[in-house]
């Protein structure tokens, strides 16, 4: 993992790095930081077009305590056990799994990161709704039991991976930037629309003048929601998305747009 977060950048490891690591290993297993619609969108719109690579599959990592939040729990209460929870905060999952399976057009497999405080009943939970959406759900025990614990998910992972698999782009690059934007915001976060600033517009206008028109987009937003706003938990669609700056990564090849009230400078 390279560092730079995806909530604010693109969120997984250089090029070179994942290539360096296909040439020496039988399998490479590499993060896109954030939740799916960060990191992986970023991962696979920007980097693996860029450097002509696909993943044979996903490993989509959730777990109880996250679902429960999307439920509406409070932080200080996410180890109780509350099921009911659990259920409110599914829809969340269903639409990372529903990204990544029909949006990229990739296989898919649940890991549910194991937390002591968790109950039987939630983790089946979780693998029922998993088995609705027909994608296979592991519990991964890593962190209690090492690598014995990580096994069964890596032969799940092994069984799931197709090499022929291509991604399904989100957009084209010889779209307009403004096209690019609102292509993610409505596949990827379900928007029903988005809002620029008038400096945002401007930008965009220059941007495209100079040439840099046809670059993939980096959105830069909270890690908490499908939307800007981090206490729009579950699934929201039909909201809006406001771009309240855009910037140009030049030398990283990428438009980097900034939405609500993300500070680009981790830790601030």
């Amino acid at each position: 993992h390279g560092g730079p977060f995806a909530n604010i950048a693109h969120g997984c490891n250089s090029v070179m790095a994942t290539k360096l690591s296909l040439s020496l290993a039988d399998y490479v297993i590499t993060e896109a930081g954030f939740g799916a619609d960060l990191g992986a969108e970023k991962f696979l719109d920007i980097k693996c077009r860029y450097a002509g690579i696909a993943p044979s599959a996903c490993v989509l990592v959730a777990t109880v305590r996250a679902l429960k939040s999307h439920g509406g729990v409070a932080k200080a209460d996410l180890n109780q056990p509350n099921l009911e929870a659990v259920k409110a905060g599914a829809s969340n999952l269903v639409r990372h799994i529903d990204n990544l399976k029909n949006g990229f057009g990739l296989p898919v497999v649940v890991a549910i990161n194991a937390f002591p405080a968790d109950t039987p009943e939630e983790q089946a939970y979780v693998e029922q709704v998993c088995a609705e959406q027909g994608v296979p759900c592991v519990l991964s025990e890593v962190f209690a039991k090492g690598g014995e614990g990580g096994k069964a998910l890596a032969e799940t992972v092994l069984s799931i991976l197709d090499d022929s698999a291509e991604v399904q782009y989100t957009y084209e690059l010889d779209a307009p930037l403004t096209d690019k934007i609102e292509a993610v915001a409505t596949k990827i976060y379900r928007a029903g629309r988005v809002s620029y600033t008038a400096a945002a517009k401007k930008t965009l206008d220059e941007l495209t003048a100079l040439g840099y028109g046809k670059l993939p987009v980096c959105i830069a937003k909270t890690q908490y929601s499908f939307s800007d706003n981090a206490k729009l938990t579950g699934a929201p669609e039909g909201h809006t998305l406001n771009v309240r700056e855009v910037r140009l990564s030049a030398g990283a090849g990428f438009v980097v747009v900034v939405c609500g009230s993300i500070m680009t400078m981790p830790g601030v």
